[in-house]
């Protein structure tokens, strides 16, 4: 799969229950052969969906219950068989955070892994598995180069005030600061606003929604990050699915001593016990709580304070950006759900923010009224491109000559 003719590039998106990946050819931009996903990873329902470009429909193979190992293994060995892959020259990953100072896309290598693994605990609920998936993926294509994509990268030109955390400033100077996350989706989205709009656009004030499972908004300004609310970590900011976003510091103190939970409970509870799962006690699904909220009122509760939150969030964001000329919408949540867009929205009018019902009923590209102030898109996100783009550039540029067993992750 190696050679002086290769082409195709894997991008690989590895999450802590589920894993995307994709094959791209080169073109600008690159060319999809194959897309897919392991979904709902430690479950007895883990499947995996394959798209093709051309089928009408995806294929959808239930897998039974099989745990990340054994979902990359079922991975490994069908991408084995895949002929889009006979002349695969590079593999990219994305990887959560990848400290203070690095940004942009680098080659991986045993120091490399060796960084990541000394700031596992920066992402306790990511780092580990992807570093495994990394791993994995060597010991398979020992003789091709991997590239790390950062999700921070995006977030690393923030001014230092939005970097910091008002705690010690050693804490800062070990690496301690708001990081900011779904930097490879903001990315896509800030290039895809200047290919519909313009330069013009792109450089203006833009606050930008990645909602999905996992939430969080950017601001941007000058086609540079200002604010985001995920920080340190990615439970950060505003509620998610079964992630709390924000909390008083306070409760931690008081649950972990009065309450009598231990550390380890209290993080659990954060990532995968709260947001909308905790506070309906149903699901931690938007559709599901739409459906219920009629008849449910912890349903309901849970997607008043979903919507509520977010849209705290867009107007801090238009006072730190000095207004808003562009509003993105993107994520699962953020294309496809509607009367979440039109509940979000609500009561923005005094930004400039109006919708247009019909077009956001329709998830129009541009959803906002026409003579709002504000410009409002649903972009459809795309993270493995922007993945494949940078394999595709390392196998583009001419690489020194290296001794394998130095370069390569253990």
């Amino acid at each position: 799969m190696t050679g002086s003719t290769a082409r195709h590039v894997l991008a690989v998106n590895g999450g802590s229950s589920s894993i995307k990946f994709a094959v791209y050819a080169p073109g600008m931009p690159p060319v999809l052969q194959l897309a897919g996903r392991i979904e709902r990873i430690g479950l007895a329902d883990t499947s995996m969906i394959v798209e093709t470009p051309g089928h009408t429909s995806p294929e959808t193979i239930v897998l039974g219950t099989l745990d990340q190992q054994a979902a990359t293994t079922h991975l490994l060995d069908w991408l084995n068989d895949q002929p889009a892959l006979t002349d695969l020259g590079a593999i990219g990953h994305r990887v959560v955070n990848g400290g203070a100072g690095h940004g942009r896309p680098e080659k991986i290598d045993a120091a490399l892994i060796a960084r990541l693994q000394a700031i596992a605990g920066f992402a306790p609920e990511h780092l580990p598995a992807e570093i495994a998936l990394i791993e994995r993926f060597h010991r398979h294509f020992p003789d091709l180069p991997q590239i790390a994509c950062f999700d921070t990268g995006f977030h690393r030109q923030m001014p230092v005030v939005a970097r910091l955390l008002p705690i010690p400033r050693r804490y800062y100077r070990a690496g301690v600061e708001r990081y900011g996350f779904h930097g490879l989706s903001y990315a896509f989205l800030l290039e895809e606003l200047e290919t519909l709009a313009g330069p013009k656009a792109a450089n203006g004030r833009v606050i930008m929604a990645h909602i999905g499972n996992g939430v969080s908004l950017a601001a941007v300004k000058d086609g540079h990050s200002v604010d985001t609310s995920m920080a340190f970590s990615p439970a950060a900011g505003v509620a998610m699915g079964t992630r709390s976003g924000d909390l008083d510091p306070g409760l931690f103190w008081y649950l972990t001593g009065d309450g009598d939970m231990s550390p380890a409970a209290f993080h659990k509870m954060v990532n995968h016990e709260s947001g909308l799962l905790g506070l309906s006690e149903t699901s931690a699904d938007l559709r599901d709580l739409l459906a219920l909220e009629a008849t449910d009122s912890r349903a309901a509760e849970a997607v008043a304070l979903f919507c509520y939150q977010i849209r705290k969030c867009i107007g801090a964001y238009a006072a730190a950006l000095g207004g808003v000329d562009t509003l993105i919408f993107a994520g699962g949540i953020g294309e496809n759900a509607s009367p979440i867009r039109e509940r979000i929205c609500a009561e923005l009018g005094f930004l400039g923010i109006v919708l247009d019902p019909v077009r956001n009923g329709e998830g129009a590209g541009i959803i906002s009224a026409p003579d709002a102030a504000v410009t409002v898109r649903v972009i459809a996100t795309n993270e493995e491109i922007m993945i494949a783009r940078a394999a595709l550039a390392h196998l583009q540029t001419p690489q020194p000559p290296t001794s394998h067993h130095k370069d390569q992750p253990s």
